[in-house]
């Protein structure tokens, strides 16, 4: 059995630089990942790349080729993708191990994970490869300035939840660029109570009835509920790392290692 994270979250949350952040925290600590890039538009890595989509299908080509612009474009290259999971990266994921860890890379157009099936077909080729696959969903922390923010960037995570049907964590990335800490405290763990207060200062009383019912489908799905990730800390990287790793039960059926001893040697002594 092999395992999987599938990250992904809006352009600019800091998907990439999870990844980087990712590898050097593995590499420090003599744990093997791979990490394959699925953005077709990506030009530098802080990270080796196992995989490449590019090596399928670039979009810089498809646009100049078919006159499309980045986003069709893009969905054009992703559908390339999915028409060729049998073949291309069937390939690809065979060069691997039974129990190898690998890490997705995604890009950022939210329909990806929304409405638009390829990655829902790509997850599921994977599981039919025997890989527990988790989805990882980050959002820009300093996107996080108030309320009707923070309930739109919940909706997008539980539309890509619905969607995939996948273990979900949520993370609150750049939290190392975050001047007041303070100020994201009420979106860590929010009581839905206070997060409906003040939706409903924010917007007009004819939103009240719409607010409630907002309100409870994200408390309903419990997806209020993130975990920050400051890069500068080993142990904040750590603990987003147990916890995905506890989602996909990475290494629950690794064998026990028993060490051989000397008995003749111990006899002797």
């Amino acid at each position: 059995m092999g395992y999987a994270q599938l990250v992904i979250g809006p352009a600019g949350s800091g998907k990439s630089t999870y990844c980087s952040s990712l590898y050097r925290h593995c590499e420090t600590m003599c744990r093997t990942i791979n990490i394959i890039n699925l953005d077709p538009a990506a030009e530098n890595f802080d990270y080796p790349v196992a995989v490449d989509i590019r090596e399928l299908i670039n979009l810089e080509d498809v646009m100049e080729e078919l006159g499309l612009g980045p986003n069709g474009g893009l969905i054009y290259c992703m559908e390339e993708l999915e028409d060729n999971l049998d073949d291309w990266l069937t390939e690809k994921l065979d060069d691997f191990l039974d129990d190898d860890y690998l890490v997705f890379d995604c890009p950022g157009q939210i329909e990806l994970f929304s409405h638009v099936p390829v990655l829902k077909n790509f997850v599921e080729h994977l599981q039919r490869k025997s890989f527990n696959v988790c989805v990882v969903y980050l959002l820009d922390s300093q996107f996080m300035t108030d309320v009707t923010k923070f309930i739109g960037g919940c909706l997008s995570s539980l539309s890509a939840m619905i969607q995939l049907e996948l273990p979900h964590v949520n993370i609150m990335s750049k939290m190392d660029l975050v001047k007041n800490k303070k100020d994201l405290d009420d979106f860590l763990s929010p009581e839905p109570q206070m997060l409906l207060s003040q939706l409903n200062r924010r917007m007009a009383p004819q939103f009240e009835k719409l607010n409630k019912a907002l309100i409870d489908l994200v408390d309903e799905y419990s997806m209020v509920s993130f975990i920050p990730l400051d890069l500068r800390k080993e142990n904040s990287i750590q603990y987003v790392l147990s916890q995905i790793d506890m989602s996909i039960q990475y290494g629950e059926d690794a064998d026990v290692k028993v060490k051989d001893f000397d008995i003749d040697a111990d006899d002797d002594e």
